[in-house]
């Protein structure tokens, strides 16, 4: 039974949603790995009568336990060994600016601003920024052996080991990872069908989340791989092409939920027993029995659906010949370039940086320029509370000084119960599983796990054992000041720019989408393109949204007031795309004066968002006939333009 709360007492429901614990399953696998990953370096440290080196070294290990999340083996690869070498240089840096006052503030200062900048390309340059930042933090504040090249290799020699021990299952692991991949998604896609045209709308929108995220994945992970085969691997080119054929079938899933008829059920188990193909990799199933179409609607569902289990049953692929709806990605050398630009051309990065480096700067100044007993714990707090793409910067400032309180209760108990020396690698082999364990529920959680874990190896170089524990509060707690005042308090729009302005973004690039959709010569490839990076956009809207309501008001307020928002505009893709399934199935297309009267619309909504705070209705007049292709997404526009919130 839920506990109730005494009147007055209920707690406000950001508080909720940053204390409720996350549902996941956990990774035995990863918690086996950190184990062993973590207590061996200490142990053999310890054993060569070297402890400070064996502590680098399970520190090293400590940050490849963090990255340690991907499923497939090539992307484990990527997610552990790059940040690792980042990791290196940033170890570096902070040696030689250790001890050196106004150098090392300004060192790890532009440590700070390079990798906020570059946290916004993707995920593995997300964590390699924070692996740089952190251990240049770590090396400015402790005094680390010599010589110079000795730190970094030892804990980068520890990080490899964490990929080591991901990477010996290789030759055991049960089925390829990109096939495993692209079956899901082909499950992910019957469970949408089976939805759409009901009255579930909830379970409908959840399903085409599922999909979009599933099919992103998919895409991510047999990308990777394909720019450096460059089409020579025939298993690869087949399951790209099995992928590229389930886009008709989600196309054609919105028209379907719009006609509110759900599909006879042959439908979705037809797709069901494609996944099951696809993951065995073997001859498909007799093919599935359907029943007639008599709609546009039902046609176009029958057709995409027959073209995907013919390409499913082909024996080969002809790389040439193959529908590449997302095209070949460019070299490295080139995708790295493009990057690059992006980030010093882009002002949303640039931003990032310059208020991490802030926060940084001022707790390294702290720690270098003023003479009080203060630590690197007050930069190490800031760098893991403001990470910028890590969410809201309030709800970790909270969740870091909660999981650091909980943290040195047990390390509290480990520091003045267990003896130095060997008796550290068994308790360090008990700690180190929970990071991985815990990670997935909260990041308060995940700090919990971690503290006591980095304390222990702190007190192997520098023997403070409980004299840690009150200066490393005090120290965290002064950080989420530093985060709390210099990294949000001042910049009171970041929430603005950080979710209105790519809500915006996604406005005005649904009004290209809607012209292209029914526009005269327009690549089919390219339309598709568009298409799913649209719904890639919205999913990363959506999180950013989900992250804003942890925050207290008025931010937390704003964004529940701006949610609907996000809805409608999810909603507009799929009737767009449902009004451009039915057109290429025998309905009449819209006339020119319609789609440019809905774009309008769309634009001028674009720059509503854009400009304003709070949203205010808008009335619109939208009309057309009534049974035209788009009178849904008419209805939709309508919609989203009449949503309002208080001011």
């Amino acid at each position: 039974m839920p506990r109730e709360f005494p009147i007055g007492l209920t707690p406000p429901d950001w508080l909720v949603r940053n204390l409720r614990p996350q549902q996941a399953p956990v990774n035995w696998a990863a918690v086996a790995r950190a184990a062993v990953a973590m207590a061996v370096p200490l142990a053999a440290g310890l054993a060569a009568d070297r402890p400070a080196y064996g502590a680098l070294a399970s520190m090293g290990a400590l940050s490849g336990v963090i990255g340690d999340t991907a499923d497939a083996y090539r992307m484990r690869i990527l997610n552990i060994a790059v940040p690792q070498l980042f990791g290196a240089v940033g170890v570096t840096l902070g040696t030689l600016a250790y001890g050196h006052g106004w150098y090392a503030v300004a060192a790890v200062t532009g440590v700070a601003l390079v990798s906020g900048m570059i946290s916004t390309i993707g995920a593995v340059a997300s964590v390699s920024g924070l692996l740089l930042l952190l251990n240049c933090v770590v090396g400015a504040g402790l005094p680390m052996p010599s010589p110079w090249w000795l730190a970094p290799a030892l804990m980068t020699g520890g990080g490899l080991l964490v990929l080591l021990l991901a990477l010996l299952a290789w030759p055991l692991r049960a089925g390829i990872p990109e096939r495993t991949a692209v079956a899901a998604t082909y499950r992910a896609v019957a469970d949408l069908l089976a939805t759409a045209g009901t009255d579930r709308a909830e379970a409908y929108e959840e399903a085409r989340r599922a999909v979009t995220q599933s099919l992103n994945e998919s895409y991510d992970l047999i990308l990777a791989r394909r720019a450096r085969h460059h089409g020579r691997s025939p298993d690869l080119t087949r399951l790209l092409a099995q992928l590229n054929a389930i886009t008709p079938v989600i196309e054609a899933a919105p028209a379907a939920h719009l006609a509110a008829r759900p599909l006879p059920p042959q439908i979705p188990e037809a797709v069901r027993a494609l996944a099951r193909d696809v993951a065995a990799g073997t001859a498909p199933e007799p093919a599935p029995e359907l029943p007639v179409p008599a709609t546009e609607t039902a046609r176009a569902v029958d057709h995409a659906l027959r073209h995907t289990a013919e390409v499913v049953a082909a024996p080969d692929v002809d790389p040439r010949g193959i529908d590449d709806r997302l095209g070949s990605p460019a070299t490295l050398g080139v995708r790295t370039a493009r990057a690059a630009r992006n980030v010093m051309l882009s002002a949303s990065s640039w931003r990032y940086g310059v208020r991490l480096a802030l926060c940084i700067g001022l707790a390294q100044a702290l720690v270098s320029l003023v003479p009080v007993p203060r630590s690197y714990w007050v930069a190490l707090t800031v760098t893991f509370v403001l990470k910028p793409d890590f969410g809201s910067v309030f709800s970790r400032a909270l969740m870091r000084a909660v999981g650091t309180v909980a943290g040195l209760v047990v390390a509290a108990v480990v520091l003045a119960e267990v003896p130095l020396g060997w008796w550290d690698v068994p308790v360090l082999f008990l700690l180190a599983p929970l990071i991985p364990a815990l990670t997935p529920r909260g990041y308060g959680h995940q700090t919990a796990a971690i503290t006591p874990v980095i304390l222990l190896l702190s007190d192997v170089l520098n023997r403070q054992g409980t004299a840690l524990l009150l200066p490393r509060l005090n120290d965290s707690l002064l950080g989420c000041a530093i985060a709390l005042t210099a990294g949000y308090l001042c910049w009171p729009e970041s929430w603005h720019t950080r979710v209105g302005d790519r809500l915006a973004d996604a406005v005005a690039d649904t009004a290209v989408y809607v012209e292209r959709a029914f526009g005269p010569g327009t690549d089919p490839a390219a339309r598709a393109r568009m298409r799913r990076r649209l719904y890639r956009d919205l999913s990363v809207i959506r999180t950013e949204f989900q992250r804003a309501l942890t925050e207290p008001p008025p931010t937390g307020r704003r964004a529940a007031a701006w949610w609907p928002l996000v809805v409608a505009v999810e909603r507009i893709v799929d009737a767009t795309t449902a009004a451009r399934v039915r057109v290429k199935h025998g309905a009449a297309p819209p006339s020119p004066a319609e789609i440019a009267q809905v774009t309008l619309q769309l634009r001028e909504l674009a720059e509503g968002v854009r400009r304003a705070r709070t949203l205010t209705a808008v009335r619109t007049d939208l009309t057309g006939p009534a049974d035209s292709v788009l009178e849904p997404l008419r209805q939709e526009v309508a919609a989203a333009r009449s949503i309002t919130s208080p001011r």
